[in-house]
């Protein structure tokens, strides 16, 4: 594999130092944007060591495969619910003219007990869709939840610093926040040519 950075290998031990110090001032400067309770946990040596896992810039690609992946699963997600609300449309409108037909040819003897039978079809109707919708929104965070363990998985092989698998939300949130950093700094670095 090529080297994402010319002339930045472990063979060039005076470049690889210098590499590592360019990208530890960078992490350096970028958590002081974080909040402060997040900047207090991020010691020298978890920058550092999240410098050095930076330097030949393939956990940077690692992170935009994940995000590019994340993604297109938000919306593939997204689409299999808008499919879904446009399914519950068509069956609410398909009820709803379904009644109305039904209110014009009925006696008038029998309109209270058609009435009546259209409020419990309807009634019903409601609760079949908020049912299909929260088993739906379930199914979206399992597979939202699924995809931050894939996520989590994949930069702790990958030796990133502060990744590993966890619920924990205050890990979570470290975790997002070292991911940030890591997405600024690309973004600085693309912006000025050096990726």
């Amino acid at each position: 594999m090529m080297d994402a950075y010319p002339g930045v290998s472990n063979s060039d031990p005076t470049k690889h130092q210098e590499r590592h110090y360019y990208l530890l001032s960078e992490l350096q400067a970028l958590v002081k944007g974080l909040p402060s309770s997040f900047q207090q946990r991020l010691s020298y040596n978890t920058l550092s060591d999240l410098a050095l896992a930076l330097i030949d810039g393939t956990v940077y690609e690692i992170v935009q495969g994940l995000l590019d992946i994340q993604h297109l699963t938000e919306k593939n997600l997204y689409n299999q619910r808008q499919k879904l609300h446009c399914e519950h449309q068509a069956l609410k409108q398909e009820l709803v003219k379904k009644h109305k037909d039904a209110l014009q040819t009925c006696k008038s003897h029998n309109l209270a007990l058609l009435k009546s039978n259209q409020q419990a079809e309807l009634e019903a109707l409601e609760v079949r869709v908020r049912e299909e919708q929260r088993m739906m929104d379930k199914k979206i965070v399992a597979e939202m939840d699924q995809k931050v363990i894939d996520q989590q998985n994949t930069l702790e092989k990958a030796g990133v610093p502060g990744f590993y698998v966890t619920t924990n939300p205050q890990e979570l949130m470290m975790q997002m926040n070292l991911l940030e950093l890591i997405l600024k700094l690309q973004q600085k670095e693309s912006q000025s040519g050096a990726i």
